[in-house]
């Protein structure tokens, strides 16, 4: 860990530069771009795609040149844009039309972002205020949650009780991640302050409740149990540790207990394997089932290179037209290292995976940002073993701000500490 600390601090402190006033101008106006779009996040895909675009024209208008090829030498923010450029080159061998090969281009490109990102928070002091933002624009998609479900007379129109806006799956989602950030600083701070602790986790409490009681995305039960052992890790030994993980069994037997609709929802998934030996399409579960299995099947066609960007429809249809025991109509393999590998093959997957691992190293560090992002990159992977949740819009871009937002204020803080005299 330290090694890592040293290394990053190393090659983050020759990419800040003081910068001129002019450019600390542009640099506030786009972190309050930033802030803006980060508070969309929870909220509105559309003011999403307007806020970002014109956040990055700002963002990019503070840098220069040499700052960004220094930038490319860090593994974290050369491995996004390495996979976007290898998805750019899949076109040239996409079995799918040239319209749907351009345009499964487009998924991929918000990781150029990430770079983007760690640069401008490199440089700010307002990385934990828009952490901030964040945990604020979702504590009032909690209350409007908790509302509409106490009281199901208000008049808002949603598809389902306890859903605002979007999709009960990114809204569980983002709710685990509130949580466990409100649950970290809880942790911390309890020597300082008791009360505050309780408070704090209170409020984390009111978060992962509303996923047990009110909506749940059953993704996010495995990411909760993922998340609570890496909290347990970073911050207790082994006899501290084993009563957390105590704590935490009692919870968790308790919310089994007191919740017919968790018992429901997990249970439920049993029924629905059993359910799909008859059809694969009868269930949601039977669907993930047999379009993993048409996924490899695809892959075992092309393993090294894949079958090109965007061209996951195409041999879905066409594997499907061939086996009549496989689900028809499908267009995701609802797993993001499968949907790679359709497209790019073991070469998309290997860089995918270093990738994470690069990212996952930068915050292999103590603090509450390091474990914001330590979050973000664990329930992105877990997430990621049910979904394509990079290529989503809403999961893609939480997975892209947390990450940039978290490692830029990471590399910042190294070259505080590298400055300092030992």
């Amino acid at each position: 860990m330290k090694r890592v600390s040293l290394s990053w601090g190393m090659a983050s402190k020759a990419l800040i530069k003081p910068m001129p006033l002019d450019r600390v101008r542009l640099a506030g106006a786009a972190d309050g771009l930033a802030a803006a779009a980060v508070i969309s996040l929870p909220w509105s895909t559309s003011a999403t795609s307007i806020l970002v675009p014109l956040w990055a024209v700002v963002a990019a208008a503070t840098l220069d040149g040499a700052s960004l090829r220094r930038m490319g030498a860090t593994a974290a923010a050369a491995l996004p844009v390495t996979l976007v450029v290898l998805a750019i080159a899949g076109t040239m061998w996409s079995q799918a039309p040239w319209p749907e090969a351009f345009s499964g281009i487009a998924p991929f490109l918000k990781l150029l972002v990430i770079p983007l990102l760690f640069l401008q928070f490199s440089q700010s002091s307002r990385s934990e205020a828009m952490l901030y933002a964040f945990l604020a624009s979702a504590g009032a998609l909690l209350a409007a949650s908790w509302l509409i479900f106490l009281f199901p007379q208000i008049p808002w129109k949603t598809d389902i009780p306890g859903v605002p806006v979007k999709d009960y799956i990114i809204q569980s989602i983002e709710f685990t991640l509130c949580g466990f950030a409100l649950l970290d600083r809880a942790i911390a701070g309890w020597g300082k302050s008791r009360a505050a602790s309780l408070i704090l986790s209170a409020l984390a409490l009111l978060f992962l409740g509303n996923i047990i009681f009110v909506v749940l995305g059953r993704t996010s039960i495995v990411i909760i149990i993922v998340l609570f052992g890496l909290l347990g890790l970073r911050h207790f030994e082994r006899r501290a540790l084993t009563a957390f993980v105590a704590v935490g069994v009692v919870i968790a037997a308790g919310a089994w207990a007191a919740s017919p609709y968790l018992r429901s929802r997990i249970t439920h998934v049993a029924e629905e394997l059993d359910a799909s030996r008859a059809n694969l399409n009868e269930t949601s579960a039977g669907v993930r089932v047999g379009v993993w299995k048409m996924s490899l099947k695809v892959i075992g066609d092309a393993p090294l290179f894949g079958h090109g960007t965007g061209s996951i429809a195409t041999m879905f249809a066409r594997t499907a037209a061939a086996d009549p025991g496989l689900p028809a109509g499908a267009t995701n393999p609802h797993n993001q290292v499968l949907a790679t590998a359709i497209q790019l093959g073991l070469l998309g997957v290997v860089v995918l995976l270093a990738m994470w691992v690069a990212q996952l190293r930068v915050f292999l560090l103590p603090g509450t940002t390091a474990w914001i992002g330590l979050s973000v990159v664990a329930q992105n992977i877990v997430g990621s073993l049910f979904n394509s949740h990079l290529f989503d819009f809403s999961h893609g871009w939480l997975y892209v701000f947390g990450v940039g937002i978290a490692g830029g204020a990471m590399l910042g803080k190294q070259v505080g500490d590298t400055d300092r005299p030992s």
